[in-house]
């Protein structure tokens, strides 16, 4: 497409100039102050999803200039993203600064998911969230491949409401109504559509977890990360998300239960404070 529409040279430029493989100094410290993502997936198939990923400051963590953790918190259920990265571990995140810098940053990298208690075993110093919605269940660990500028020409320069002039966030909550209730009309269509029946879901790329014509071993893609070192060269995303994974993940969640202001939590030290390592 560049070379129909003669956009190489702009392209080269590009290229060189602004695309690393790592994430430098100004990156780190930019993704180190985010509050929210954009996260792009995609199945073996190519099915894709796109979806929104937020937290307080510094909930996506730095862990080097090429690896990258951001929690996955308790949902709707369809795993639609952890689903596709058991299939294929290729993902594309997009963060965007609408407050400050009016401008973005594009990480694409291989992905491998680790339960919680996994990760605390390779990085003990991360913090307990005292927000029981904001209790990671999951992480997804990133490799970074790419990283780059999104330009800010085309960016919405936005401003921050006031904590005493916007509600509470519902952080966890299966309330319909504190959720968002049904704004799109989506439930209401498919009652009328089939008032007697539970809908049958036809997109299976949203269901989570390997298809059924699924090779047993999963997506036979590039090594996954894994914390605290490189892959060896010959490892296959198989060996870390396969059908054995996804049970005890299952079993993870199962486990999982709302849990109370009440309940005794460790003190809560702000978010991946570098002093605990």
């Amino acid at each position: 497409m560049q070379r129909r529409l003669g956009t190489t040279g702009r392209a080269d430029r590009f290229y060189a100039d602004q695309v690393l493989d790592h994430l430098n100094v100004r990156m780190q410290e930019f993704v180190a102050r985010q509050e929210m993502f954009f996260l792009a997936t995609a199945d073996r198939h190519g099915e894709c999803d796109s979806t929104f990923r937020a937290g307080p400051t510094g909930f996506v963590q730095v862990l080097g200039d090429r690896l990258l953790a951001y929690p996955e918190y308790r949902g709707n259920g369809v795993m639609a993203s952890v689903g596709n990265l058991s299939e294929n571990p290729r993902l594309g995140i997009l963060m965007i600064d609408f407050t400050r810098d009016r401008i973005g940053l594009h990480i694409n990298g291989r992905a491998r998911v680790v339960l919680d208690e996994e990760m605390r075993a390779y990085y003990p110093g991360l913090p307990v969230d005292p927000v029981p919605g904001r209790r990671a269940q999951l992480w997804v660990m990133v490799e970074v491949e790419e990283a780059y500028v999104h330009c800010s020409k085309h960016i919405p320069h936005l401003q921050k409401v006031p904590a005493n002039e916007r509600g509470a966030r519902a952080w966890g909550s299966d309330d319909f109504k504190r959720k968002g209730g049904d704004f799109f009309g989506a439930a209401a269509e498919a009652a009328q559509r089939q008032p007697f029946r539970r809908p049958r879901h036809t997109n299976e790329h949203l269901r989570g977890g390997l298809h059924e014509d699924t090779p047993e071993h999963g997506y036979g893609a590039e090594p996954a990360p894994v914390p605290g070192q490189r892959n060896r060269a010959g490892d296959t995303v198989a060996a870390e998300l396969n059908g054995e994974f996804l049970e005890r993940v299952e079993r993870v969640l199962a486990r999982a239960r709302p849990r109370g202001p009440a309940e005794d939590a460790p003190e809560f030290r702000g978010w991946f404070d570098r002093r605990d390592g």
